[in-house]
């Protein structure tokens, strides 16, 4: 029933399209309609509809739209570019989606996983006892991820921090080839080149040897990936589904909220997550972007607990089949001493949990916040939060890319470095390559390491995934990478910011335009 709903709604909007094309076609061939009559009433006629239906999303804009800037923003495209305007709100710009991928998402039930993650929960009335380092464990942000996230506490896990596509590709295809049950992997980006192709065989592989294999790719983010690839994979026994497939004119509901996590668990041992995607790309072949500087995770423990668990419900929105869970979760003994916490946010999520984490790790901070972002568009609270606590003797610095991989994200970036300059923070930019890590180290203690960008998309629209890591070691690996990072960057300093170009500033300033709706 669902499905013809959505046909006959995509034939009535497909129609007025057409309709308002038509229109258009007539209004630019005849310059004189007055001895017309027909086509003056026809032109009449399309100018009152149009005009009733850029009222109506006018008003849908104003009474859905929580956030004043968001709202300003559409009504002046919609006041000063109106047809296009029409176009740009109806691709990007619509929130009643959420609720039904809340009321969705809501119905995935997995008993055995709650169960589970009722046990793990458990085991933090444990840890209020542990406290070494004075802040470790028995802190806000756990508390808050907890409550906002239902993120769970897991102990005795390993952590690898791998730095760059090579290191990160090289352990995740150790690690499938030494599967024996299940292989369980999502990615928002999979192109059909070298590395996916290599991907792509290895999987089929696994999928013969009678190893479960389940891919889940973004159906934006993977837009180029091609039936050809996704169907060879299915013919070996690879699962296969695609997350919110793209259809005309649902278009625009489904161009916002897009599943941005990378995920991969193998055997309920190992995951992996973090910021990169699978493509040559990823792996510095990119004559534009150059060398990719990115930095994933490989977990061994009980963390893997809750990769899967994010990856099932996944699984069940995609597919919408339960599975048995009794392989995902098998025994895990003691496998290093890291303290992790996976925390996932999203449009049905109650909470914007990632965003929140943030702002905790932030304002909790007593010595330094270290930030690496590829896109530095904050939330008005976070950029509050940033200067709040350089201006309170906190060392905030934050490492950015030199070069822009998407056009309008990178001068939005660029338009929010004066107002943190004059904070105190210290911003580098980065000159080896493209920059794409996400992560927050703070005061040597908690880190983050995940898919969120510092920008609204992350923080309030896509699908995200990150780990909160309660380690010593594990911040100090990768404090010593930022460190490096920093020797590959050069300081962005107030006074030679000041000094930039006209171009430069108008260019931030569309940026800034257009952020509040990307």
């Amino acid at each position: 029933m669902e499905k013809h709903i959505k046909r006959v709604v995509s034939l009535i909007l497909l129609s007025l399209l057409v309709l308002l094309t038509f229109y258009a076609i007539i209004s630019l061939e005849i310059s004189d309609v007055r001895n017309m009559p027909i086509l003056k009433s026809l032109q009449n006629f399309f100018n009152y509809v149009f005009a009733i239906y850029i009222g109506l999303i006018a008003i849908v804009i104003f009474l859905e739209n929580r956030n004043p800037s968001k709202t300003m923003a559409w009504l002046l495209v919609l006041t000063f570019l109106p047809g296009v305007g029409f176009v740009l709100y109806l691709f990007f710009g619509q929130n009643y989606r959420k609720k039904k991928l809340v009321n969705k998402k809501e119905n995935i039930d997995f008993e055995d996983v709650k169960e589970e993650i009722r046990r793990q929960k458990a085991i933090v009335e444990e840890l209020r006892s542990i406290n070494e380092s004075g802040s470790l464990v028995d802190n806000r942000l756990v508390r808050l991820l907890l409550n906002n996230s239902g993120a769970p506490i897991s102990t005795g896990n390993e952590i690898e921090i791998l730095t760059d596509g090579k290191a990160t590709f090289d352990a995740i295809f150790r690690e499938i080839e030494r599967a024996e049950i299940v292989v369980n992997i999502q990615f928002f980006i999979i192109k059909n080149d070298e590395l996916g192709n290599k991907l792509k065989t290895l999987l089929i592989k696994k999928a013969q040897q009678n190893v479960k294999v389940r891919l889940i790719y973004d159906a934006v983010g993977s837009w180029r990936l091609g039936k050809a690839y996704v169907n060879e994979l299915r013919a070996a026994g690879v699962q296969v589904e695609a997350f919110l497939p793209v259809f005309l004119p649902y278009l625009s509901r489904e161009l916002n909220y897009r599943n941005h996590r990378k995920i991969i668990t193998i055997d309920g041992h190992v995951g992996f997550v973090g910021g990169l995607n699978v493509g040559d790309e990823y792996l510095g072949k990119n004559k534009k972007l150059g060398y990719w500087r990115d930095t994933h995770m490989m977990i061994k423990g009980e963390g893997v607990y809750n990769l899967q668990s994010i990856f099932l419900k996944d699984w069940r929105f995609c597919s919408g089949s339960k599975s048995k869970t009794d392989m995902y979760f098998p025994t895990i003994n003691k496998e290093g001493d890291s303290v992790v916490q996976i925390a996932a946010s999203g449009p049905d999520s109650d909470w914007y949990s990632i965003f929140q984490a943030y702002f905790t790790m932030i304002a909790t901070a007593e010595n330094r916040v270290w930030i690496t972002t590829p896109y530095l568009v904050p939330e008005e609270s976070l950029m509050m939060a940033l200067r709040t606590a350089s201006l309170s003797g906190i060392d905030v610095r934050i490492i950015i890319p030199n070069r822009p991989d998407h056009f309008f994200v990178y001068w939005a970036s660029r338009d929010n470095i004066e107002p943190l300059l004059e904070a105190g923070i210290k911003i580098y930019e980065y000159n080896k390559g493209f920059v794409h890590s996400k992560i927050m180290i703070v005061d040597g203690v908690s880190s983050s390491v995940g898919t969120a960008n510092l920008d609204v998309r992350s923080m309030e629209i896509n699908f995200e995934v990150n780990a909160f890591v309660y380690d010593k070691e594990v911040a100090k690996r990768l404090e010593q990478d930022f460190e490096h990072d920093m020797d590959n960057s050069t300081e962005i300093t107030l006074e030679r910011h000041k000094k930039r170009g006209m171009r430069h500033k108008f260019l931030e300033a569309c940026g800034r335009l257009v952020s509040p709706i990307q």
